[in-house]
């Protein structure tokens, strides 16, 4: 039986250790608190993120790593892309020397610019072809609920994509393989900015047309970024890109959607923050997608609007009459 162990027990890595589960893995899910740990154990629910949701008898919460590592065919890594290095360093003397790493996370480091994989690669000292991703339209909640959902499973290896693949293939979950990491972590790591973006133009109260214009010439920014970075330009008409900034861009369980939408109606980044109470990835990797554009001469003048309402305060009205004042251009530029 293929043993999975699932790093972060939020609702995402939660939703995701059922998904295993009903695949027929054995899945340990570990989370940083001792009492969830019991919780989830002892009532088959995680009332602090999938409250109301029975968990299958395939998964057993610990809160030691050692403990959940031991045996794994797949280390499912869901923690906030900003704690990865440290996590995994505490981690990784843990794996097991076949362990394929599995990032579910859509976020670029602070500083470094570094995808996830990368990040992966680096702190746990494993070569590529021991990194998979896994990325999509895959909103936790209805996930949790088996609602249909395709994803795809990533890895230079395409062996390895597949062997993901079959560990989290069910009737309600339905992975595609891909070769093309670089590109698959780009479309989930830009989505969440262009998700703020989205989201900051429905909390000012504009239209459908405004959000379509957000949404298509978000994509068209993640491909120019694609582009200059090696990924293949298909894979963002696909589901890790296309597919999820749909998802984010359009449904109210999207933490950053629902995040942006508190700030285009006025919060300050602190109450929207209070508000949203879990993560909402693009709040900081906003920062780290555009250091990541600049450093490859690839202009993105969303992520650039994005990042100065988010982090350098300016009125959403300002920033929206700056964005539609910019010089003309062909739609392919």
């Amino acid at each position: 039986m293929t043993k999975a162990a699932v790093f972060g027990n939020g609702s995402w890595g939660t939703a995701f250790a059922m998904v295993m589960a009903d695949a027929g893995c054995e899945v340990s899910l570990w989370g940083r608190r001792p009492a969830l740990a019991d919780t989830i154990n002892a009532t088959r629910t995680n009332p602090d993120y999938l409250p109301g949701v029975e968990l299958p008898r395939g998964i057993t919460a610990t809160a030691d790593a050692a403990e959940a590592a031991a045996g794994a065919d797949f280390a499912v890594l869901v923690v906030p892309s900003q704690t990865l290095r440290e996590n995994l360093a505490a981690w990784a003397p843990a794996l097991g020397p076949e362990t394929v790493l599995v990032s579910l996370m859509k976020g670029i480091e602070l500083g470094t610019a570094k995808r996830m994989s990368e990040v992966i690669g680096e702190v746990a000292g494993v070569p590529a072809e021991r990194v998979a991703v896994l990325t999509g339209p895959n909103l936790a909640r209805e996930i949790a609920a088996r609602q249909p959902a395709a994803a795809v499973a990533a890895c230079v290896d395409e062996s390895v994509a597949q062997r993901l693949q079959a560990a989290c293939m069910t009737p309600y979950f339905r992975p595609y393989t891909n070769t093309d990491v670089v590109g698959c972590e780009l479309g989930g790591a830009v989505k969440n900015v262009i998700g703020l973006a989205v989201g900051i133009a429905n909390g000012m109260g504009l239209g459908d047309n405004s959000k379509a214009t957000l949404i298509t010439r978000g994509l068209a920014e993640t491909t120019r970024l694609g582009l200059a970075m090696g990924a293949d330009p298909l894979t963002f008409s696909g589901l890790a890109g296309l597919g999820d900034l749909v998802a984010t861009c359009s449904s109210p369980l999207s933490r950053n959607n629902t995040f942006g939408t508190n700030l285009g109606r006025g919060m300050t980044l602190q109450e929207a923050v209070a508000a949203t109470k879990q993560t909402a990835e693009g709040v900081k990797s906003c920062e780290s997608v555009l250091d990541l554009g600049r450093r490859h001469g690839v202009d993105m003048p969303i992520t650039e609007t994005v990042v100065s309402i988010v982090h350098d305060g300016k009125p959403p009205t300002v920033a929206l009459k700056e964005l539609m004042s910019r010089s003309a251009k062909p739609e392919r530029r």
